[in-house]
C-alpha cells in the first residue's frame, strides 16, 4: 500500500510548525496506525531525518496517549478506538492522509505530534480523589450500591484522559473529561463526603486552565474512544447547581 502522509511537525513550543509530505510505499494493511508510523521512522533515521515524534504507550486503547488528528477526526475514522487500534486496512492505496496534533491552547504542542496535557492531570489534582479512610480493602457486598449507580460509575470511569473531547470541541472544552471525573466517584458511596466541594474546584480549574465553555455541540461523545456518554455533562451541571446553592446557603 502506496500512502501520502501530511504531517505536522514542529521542532519546540517556540517554532511555528509546518506540515511536511512523506511519501510512504511500505505500508501493510494489516499494521496498526502506530506502527506504520514506526515503519517511517526507521526509513526517516535511515535517510538521516529527524523521526516524527508521537506519544504512545500500552498500544492497546488504555492509556490514551498516542491522541492525534487524523483528516481532521481525533483518533480517526473508527469509532471507540484510540490510534493505536487503527489499522491500515480502514484506508486505501494511494490515499493522502493528514495528520497533526490535538489543536486547544490548554494543550500547547511540545514536539510534532506531542502536546502537553499536564492541564488535565491539574484538574484531577483539584478534587478528582476521595479522604475518607478506606482501610484494607472492604468485602464486595459490604457497601451496597445500587446496580444502576455502579453501571454509570463504570462507564464514566472509562475515560482514559486522551483529551480526543478537547480536540474535537470547537470550543476547545474538556467538559466531558471533566463530568467523567466528577460522575464516577460522586456516584458512589465514597465520593459523597467531598461531592459538592469536588465539582466547584474541579469547574474552577477547568476555567482556570484555559479550557472552553460546553455548548453542546456533542463533538466530544463521536470522537471519544471510551464513547462516553454527553449525558454526563447534564449530571456535572446538575452537580454544580447544587453545590453552588449549597456554598450560598452556608
Amino acid at each position: 500500500m502506496r500512502l501520502t502522509l501530511k504531517v505536522w511537525r514542529q521542532k519546540d513550543p517556540s517554532d511555528k510548525g509546518r506540515f511536511v509530505t512523506y511519501e510512504h510505499h511500505n505500508v501493510s494493511e494489516h499494521m496498526s496506525f502506530l506502527e506504520m508510523l514506526d515503519v517511517l521512522n526507521e526509513e526517516l533515521t535511515l535517510r538521516g531525518e529527524e523521526p516524527i515524534a508521537f506519544g504512545h504507550d500500552c498500544r492497546e486503547g488504555i492509556c490514551g496517549s498516542c491522541g492525534m488528528v487524523i483528516d481532521g477526526v481525533a483518533h480517526g475514522p473508527d469509532r471507540g478506538t484510540a490510534v493505536c487500534q487503527l489499522h491500515m486496512r480502514r484506508f486505501k492505496d494511494g490515499d493522502t492522509l493528514t495528520i497533526e496534533p490535538w489543536r486547544a491552547a490548554a494543550m500547547p504542542v511540545r514536539k510534532d505530534l506531542i502536546v502537553d496535557r499536564s492541564a488535565l492531570d491539574r484538574i484531577n489534582q483539584a478534587g478528582g480523589y476521595i479522604s475518607v479512610g478506606t482501610g484494607s480493602a472492604p468485602e464486595a457486598n459490604a457497601a451496597p450500591v445500587p446496580k444502576d449507580d455502579v453501571d454509570l460509575a463504570m462507564d464514566a470511569a472509562q475515560c482514559i484522559q486522551c483529551g480526543a473531547c478537547v480536540a474535537a470541541c470547537p470550543n476547545a472544552s474538556a467538559m466531558l473529561f471533566l463530568a467523567a471525573k466528577v460522575s464516577h466517584l460522586g456516584l458512589l458511596p465514597q465520593g459523597q463526603p467531598e461531592r459538592h466541594d469536588r465539582v466547584l474546584k474541579m469547574v474552577e480549574a477547568h476555567d482556570q486552565e484555559g479550557f472552553g465553555g460546553c455548548t453542546n455541540v456533542g463533538a466530544c461523545t463521536e470522537v471519544c474512544p471510551k464513547e462516553i456518554s454527553q449525558d454526563f455533562i447534564s449530571r456535572l451541571n446538575r452537580d454544580l447547581v447544587r453545590a453552588k446553592l449549597k456554598a450560598r446557603t452556608a
